[in-house]
């Protein structure tokens, strides 16, 4: 049987705040087998580390990213928003998951996969988001690892698992049933959820044999799957 992969949500983000670099340190320092932070660009096409559409709930900037260049974001944030190429160098030698919210242009996707390739990282960085999102990594690197996200339990289209070929299927932790999870694995699919935070929650999606929890509480998430 394949070990859980411990999967930390944008760093460690209940002790430093989420997708920074000290974050990251922060998870990998607790055990997290990969880190899942979150990818957008700038106006001046530079990939940096943000989930939301803007500055305004982590930096108290109601700016949209796509409004302002790299330079600004690093001057309104005290240089606290990295690069992704600042992320990849931090966690030099470990997995990064890289989501890509708002995703759905071969564009972006493609600058994006060329910072990764630039820094050397195409073995250890995989992409999640939804289908839209996939299907533009998949028509910039065709070799990308891809953990397609699906919030249904409704299987995913034949002909979109085609075009896409994950090697995941990426559930919100809620939908997640013994009966999906052998699906999925009769399927010749890897299945990874998304974020449970209980320990109670943990240990049943560990006893449905999920092979990979992204978590908040990476800390948590670690002694369950060694053991403690």
């Amino acid at each position: 049987m394949q070990k859980l992969t411990a999967v930390a949500h944008r760093g460690d983000p209940y002790r430093v705040r989420e997708n920074t670099l000290d974050s990251l340190r922060s998870a990998l320092q607790l055990g997290a087998d990969a880190v899942e932070i979150d990818v957008r660009l700038t106006r001046d096409g530079v990939p940096v580390l943000l989930h939301d559409e803007t500055l305004k709930r982590l930096w108290e900037h109601d700016r949209p990213l796509r409004s302002l260049s790299a330079d600004e974001v690093r001057g309104l944030t005290d240089g606290g928003v990295p690069t992704l190429a600042e992320a990849l160098a931090a966690t030099d030698g470990s997995r990064v998951m890289l989501d890509l919210p708002g995703t759905s242009e071969v564009r972006v996707a493609r600058r994006v996969v060329d910072v990764v390739r630039a820094c050397g990282a195409e073995d250890r960085v995989y992409y999640c988001a939804d289908a839209a999102a996939m299907l533009a990594v998949r028509g910039a690197d065709s070799s990308a690892e891809i953990a397609l996200t699906w919030t249904t339990s409704a299987p995913p289209r034949r002909a979109l698992l085609d075009a896409v070929r994950p090697r995941w299927l990426n559930y919100r932790f809620g939908l997640v049933d013994r009966a999906l999870a052998e699906r999925v694995h009769s399927d010749g699919y890897l299945i990874s959820v998304w974020t449970p935070d209980t320990r109670r929650s943990m240990r049943r999606l560990i006893d449905l044999g999920v092979d990979s929890i992204t978590s908040n509480r990476i800390d948590m998430l670690c002694a369950l799957r060694d053991g403690a």
